[in-house]
């Protein structure tokens, strides 16, 4: 009797307690309401997450969504305008971030864009914005030329491989422009002692492989406690990111052979005495912020929540939206020759002083970058205050982030992997919601380069690239990053033609023109295409590229 007495009760009371919960319910946004135990759990989009809350929003009518799993809350902003109030307007009390310990014990806690909001985080931002802002990213530009001029000889010897040529120079810029380090190939053991650290730091972040984030006293624990096989593994992670950290920058400054970089460049300021201990990690987390935060991103997913990609990952996934594009939209890709052959003429590449006057260029620039950001979903902001916003309450905690991460982090949660912080969770819709906003683009689902210039052809003023982020925690390579973007697009289209590869009996192949995402990042599925030297002319200035780059 009391046994069927608990299967009535049971349900009853927790009908009882959510309804209670319901009459003391915040104004939060507009959303589906949540169930009793699951919230919205069920609710969570796994695949198609933009679309997916974009289409939330339509039902609805409102801009700004919210959901709730677990004791987190979810907003899902899709205005522009929204984004920019918030983040940008109020970006003081919106620009922390969480603490991971696991982080810590793996010795990540240096990568800078994980970092609290806080004096620690201050410096670093200070030290970045004093090396990589406009004035001072042109230092840079040798580097990036020289590099974009090896992808050029790459795909001249080897077409077919382009997807491998362009990982290459992804990661060849930021390990030479942070530290002078050269690579040949994929299999330069930097890279290879990089990928290593990361590909077992992502085992250990997979959702329920370490619960040290929930309960931090783990990590405190000797290694051979039972259940501490998470804590053995991240002092492994960080023996071996340690030495890949160095990058022989000091064997190379002792031996003379250093060439100029960000982090030689502070070598010479310390030996002249003019450098602290505290500045020397600062720039030393912050170069491996660059190398050591991308080299190996592809092979992590769930521990991408707390990071941000910067240069490799972002420049492969740019990369092959651009091949792309040119391969499967010829007219354009002539336009954009016939403007280059203009300004250019065949007697050499194009460089970065020619940029303002190739308006359709930088058109096609902004036009692949909105078409395909790499970074769709955005990154983690969280509340420091209480706030109010369209009379909708956004408690302290909240996380801000893009809305594709939204079914990745659920899994999270889910699993009781990393559900250390009673926080909320907020997202833009960057992808659908602003650079798809229908109100703005016409047809937004289109290529078309065309709608950032006005009638005469100049560039109108829709200059903002919405995938380097908002507010205080906007990427502060970005000015590096648009840089070398333009470069590959402006030498590659100098010199070949990109256009459908074709199989054994001539026909052409198909290009595949879906996306994939890892939790993070979105990219192009992997496709074929071919690249086909112009001229006679441009197989000479490919020879000749990189020897009158420094």
């Amino acid at each position: 009797m009391q046994t069927y007495l608990y299967i009535v009760l049971v349900p009853v009371l927790t009908w009882l307690a959510h309804k209670a919960l319901r009459s003391k319910r915040r104004p939060y946004p507009p959303g589906p309401w949540p169930k009793p135990l699951i919230a919205n759990l069920l609710d969570m989009p796994q695949k198609s997450a933009p679309t997916a809350y974009l289409d939330m929003g339509k039902k609805y009518n409102s801009d700004i969504i919210h959901l709730e799993v677990m004791g987190y809350h979810f907003v899902i902003l899709n205005k522009l305008e929204d984004a920019e109030e918030l983040l940008e307007k109020r970006a003081k009390i919106y620009s922390d971030r969480p603490v991971m310990p696991i982080l810590k014990l793996m010795g990540w806690e240096y990568n800078v864009a994980i970092m609290p909001h806080g004096e620690e985080w201050r410096q670093h931002r200070k030290v970045c914005q004093q090396h990589f802002r406009a004035a001072e990213s042109v230092k840079f530009l040798p580097t990036q030329t020289k590099k974009v001029r090896e992808l050029l000889k790459d795909l001249a010897s080897t077409p077919e491989k382009f997807q491998l040529h362009s990982k290459k120079l992804s990661i060849a810029i930021p390990l030479s422009t942070m530290y002078g380090y050269d690579i040949t190939s994929l299999d330069d053991p930097c890279i290879a002692a990089a990928e290593e650290s990361i590909a077992l730091g992502a085992e250990i972040l997979q959702p329920g492989n370490n619960f040290i984030n929930m309960f931090p006293i783990i990590g405190r624990l000797p290694t051979w406690f039972p259940g501490t096989k998470a804590v053995r593994k991240a002092a492994e992670v960080k023996s071996i990111f340690h030495p890949a950290k160095n990058l022989y920058v000091d064997d190379q400054q002792t031996e003379g052979t250093a060439r100029p970089s960000f982090v030689t460049e502070f070598l010479e300021k310390k030996w002249r005495g003019g450098a602290s201990e505290e500045e020397e990690a600062i720039v030393e987390n912050i170069a491996y912020t660059v190398y050591g935060g991308t080299v190996g991103l592809p092979l992590l997913k769930y521990s991408q929540l707390m990071s941000h990609p910067a240069a490799s990952d972002t420049t492969i996934s740019a990369t092959g939206t651009f091949f792309y594009l040119m391969a499967t939209n010829p007219d354009v890709q002539r336009k954009a020759q016939a403007e280059i052959d203009l300004v250019v003429g065949s007697r050499r590449l194009p460089d970065i002083d020619d940029r303002p006057n190739m308006p359709f260029l930088e058109a096609l620039y902004r036009e692949v970058m909105r078409l395909g950001p790499p970074l769709p979903l955005g990154l983690v902001h969280m509340l420091t205050e209480d706030d109010h916003y369209k009379g909708y309450f956004l408690p302290k905690g909240k996380f801000w982030l893009h809305n594709l991460l939204f079914a990745r982090l659920c899994e999270y949660m889910a699993s009781g992997s990393d559900c250390s912080l009673p926080i909320s969770i907020a997202y833009q819709s960057v992808h659908r919601g602003m650079n798809h906003n229908e109100e703005k683009y016409v047809e937004p689902s289109k290529f078309r380069p065309e709608r950032f210039l006005d009638e005469s052809g100049k560039l109108n003023e829709d200059d903002r690239v919405l995938a380097y982020g908002f507010g205080r925690r906007v990427c502060v390579g970005k000015h590096i990053a648009s840089s070398t973007m333009w470069l590959i697009m402006a030498s590659v289209l100098a010199c070949f033609n990109i256009g459908k590869a074709k199989d054994a009996q001539g026909k052409e192949i198909e290009v595949d023109d879906s996306f994939e995402d890892d939790g993070l990042l979105r990219h192009r599925r992997k496709f074929q295409c071919s690249f086909t030297v112009r001229s006679p002319e441009a197989y000479q200035l490919i020879a000749q590229s990189t020897e009158d780059i420094a």
